[in-house]
């Protein structure tokens, strides 16, 4: 289906007829068009062209409004203060914009962008052999809805995970497992997902210890390193062993936040080895990076250390190995001129900001980046516990990811059953629910916030049916449905020639922004705009609710069906809404 023209485009063309009529050297001028409390819109442009015509911004204002035509989408125009326009919409064109809506059953009228281009999205970096810990879920979460939006505006994305799962720790984990080979549980084979996963953590933890205690373990742990980077066979077979048991581990965990996280798409340290000596080369031999003390090393200006002297970004180090920046700078070199991508987005912790911003502006001197191929880190906070202070357990450990969603999805199961018997639901639909519940909780819980910012991670407020969140918002969806299976014969139709209620313009107005919150939200990774919109939609419905009876036997026919209608379309934006954040909408709760 053809892409709906929202209410807010429809006024602005008027305007922009009217300024262009009124004052011809403002042609294409922006009436700056905002949603307003007194009118439906209010129209701020003004000012400025009065200013830059030498006018008297009222009468200017005056002399537009004479201008537009009113009666079909513009109801009402007038001069306000110094110069503004309120405008008030008619409830016909705001039927009839939501029809046509909800006649795009996939889409609802949101069109796609106009410039689409090639995104590699690099997000949900976990470790080979360590545990997933609350840190690594800001960048799935992040990542995940930031790609759901990118392609649903027509962008066409590249998943990228790039895993840990290279360097010095796979040689000293390597070198132990041979020294001390009893000390690998012999069910190891057998076992998968968690427990597997905890055998590796223990391991690296013990490897390590010894890693940091004894100078001729540390020796054999890094002539491991070697063979490992020369492909010797018995080293990659153990590497290798890592690898799958991880992955194992990684699926499950991705699964539980249900995540789709394919195994194409895992694109670790290991998979750009065979780059970097060239891109050494070529830094070199360009002039951007320099030998310094035996190192290869990228200089700033305006980054110094506190001594005042210049901190570099080392791609290569004096015995020869090979730093995260040369994977990184690999990676840039893969996905520009392999994958032929326009952007390059990180999700990556703000506490890496410095790191990414060396290695981007080393690859703009490079002639890898340039005006046409960008890069952009999506830098996220941290997770703090009540207290303010980085999430830990009691004893001071970092927490676990798969046991934080088991938590929140054990106290989302608890909040579910408390309602499930004036419901219905069967057990099943308890368990199923509680999942969708809990983990969308912890979902949208990050990206209803600013991902710079920190947040405190508080699992009563999150599964709380008050307030902003999730579990609020499914409830919403829930309800409507409960409704709809309540009207019998009546069924949702669009009636544009009643009028509207004041709660009824207000959820209409608000369902059209939805195709321009979604573009906002994707063209500035900023899935917090989108979650926000949502939680002012459920606002909008609960007014609504209040004042606007649906299947009251008080309303005609016509009434209860555009009633339908309106809350179906809330529910169907809801529901799109929440899945371009990877959050489920239960049918009944």
């Amino acid at each position: 289906m053809a892409p709906v023209t929202s209410l807010s485009h429809s006024v602005e063309q008027h305007l922009t007829s009217a300024l262009s009529a009124t004052l011809p050297e403002a042609g294409g001028a922006d009436p700056l068009l905002r949603r307003s409390d007194r009118a439906d819109f209010q129209a701020n442009g003004i000012l400025a062209l009065a200013k830059k015509a030498k006018a008297n911004p009222r009468e200017l204002a005056t002399k537009v409004v004479a201008n537009v035509v009113t009666g079909d989408v513009i109801k009402e125009i007038e001069v306000s203060g110094p110069g503004f326009l309120n405008v008030t919409i008619t409830d016909r064109a705001i039927t009839e914009n939501l029809a046509a809506r909800y006649a795009d059953a996939d889409r609802l009228g949101v069109p796609h962008a106009p410039q689409p281009g090639t995104t590699v999205i690099d997000y949900a970096q976990p470790n080979v052999a360590k545990e997933m810990h609350v840190g690594h879920l800001r960048s799935a979460v992040i990542g995940d809805a930031t790609m759901r939006m990118l392609e649903f505006t027509g962008e066409s994305v590249v998943r990228r995970h790039h895993i840990g799962d290279w360097g010095t720790q796979f040689g000293m984990l390597i070198q132990y497992l041979d020294e001390h080979p009893h000390e690998l549980d012999h069910k190891d084979a057998q076992v998968s997902g968690e427990e597997a996963m905890s055998n590796l953590d223990r391991l690296y933890k013990a490897a390590r210890r010894l890693f940091d205690a004894d100078e001729e373990f540390k020796t054999r742990a890094r002539r491991r390193v070697v063979d490992l980077q020369a492909g010797e066979p018995h080293t990659l077979a153990i590497w290798q062993k890592f690898v799958d048991e991880s992955k194992i581990y990684f699926f499950s965990v991705f699964e539980k936040l249900d995540m789709e996280i394919r195994d194409a798409d895992i694109v670790g340290e290991s998979g750009y080895n065979d780059m970097l000596a060239e891109t050494c080369r070529l830094l070199e031999e360009s002039g951007v990076a320099v030998r310094s003390e035996g190192a290869l090393c990228v200089f700033f200006d305006d980054v110094k250390g506190p001594d005042g002297n210049p901190v570099p970004l080392i791609v290569q180090k004096s015995d020869g190995g090979y730093g995260y920046a040369a994977t990184d700078l690999s990676a840039i070199r893969d996905r520009v001129f392999d994958i032929k991508a326009s952007t390059l987005l990180y999700v990556v912790d703000a506490r890496q900001s410095l790191h990414f911003k060396m290695v981007f502006e080393t690859a703009r001197r490079a002639g890898w980046l340039n005006d046409e191929v960008k890069a952009h880190q999506l830098a996220f906070g941290t997770v703090l516990g009540k207290d303010g202070k980085p999430f830990k357990t009691r004893e001071g450990e970092t927490v676990k990811l798969v046991d934080l969603l088991d938590e929140a999805v054990d106290r989302a199961t608890a909040v579910v059953r408390d309602k499930a018997e004036k419901v219905g639901l069967s057990e099943r639909e308890i368990e199923e629910n509680g999942r969708y519940v809990g983990v969308g909780a912890v979902k949208y819980a990050d990206l209803s916030t600013s991902a710079v910012r920190d947040y405190k991670f508080d699992l009563d407020q999150m599964v709380s049916l008050n307030g902003d969140t999730s579990v609020y918002l499914q409830y919403a969806y829930a309800r409507i449905q409960s409704i709809l299976r309540k009207a019998g014969e009546a069924r949702p139709s669009a009636r544009p020639e009643l009028e509207l209620a004041p709660a009824e313009r207000a959820l209409g107005l608000h369902l059209d922004q939805f195709g321009e919150t979604v573009a906002e939200a994707a063209a500035e990774y900023a899935p917090h705009k989108l979650a926000a919109y949502l939680y002012q939609l459920a606002s909008h419905l609960t007014t609504f609710y209040d004042q606007c009876h649906v299947l009251s036997p008080d309303n005609a026919p016509k009434v209860v069906e555009n009633r339908l209608f309106l809350v179906d379309l809330t529910a169907r934006t809801l529901q799109r809404g929440m899945a371009l954040l990877g959050i489920r909408t239960p049918e009944r709760l």
